[in-house]
């Protein structure tokens, strides 16, 4: 029995969820540049979190945007994970 909750505990606390969905496509050329912006929450409490598409942009340099991004991260609801991923020129 104490296998079972073990191996239970273990399955349960290394389970994590992603998803990255898109947001937004223009029609500028995919350009190689890619730049990100993320933050971390804890117990679903966010502070000084800039996921933004204007950080995003400005940490890769690009000034004609091509595609957004976003992505979540979910470890059991403990860390969630922000994060917005900007490609374009």
């Amino acid at each position: 029995m104490i296998r079972l909750f073990t191996v239970f505990a273990i399955a349960f606390f290394s389970a994590s969820c992603s998803v990255t969905t898109p947001v937004a496509a223009t029609s500028n050329p995919i350009g190689s540049k890619v730049g990100t912006s993320s933050g971390k929450c804890y117990f679903n409490i966010c502070r000084n979190v800039d996921a933004s598409i204007h950080s995003a942009a400005q940490n890769g340099n690009i000034t004609k945007v091509s595609t957004v991004d976003y992505k979540v991260k979910n470890f059991i609801g403990i860390v969630i994970t922000h994060e917005c991923i900007v490609t374009g020129e």
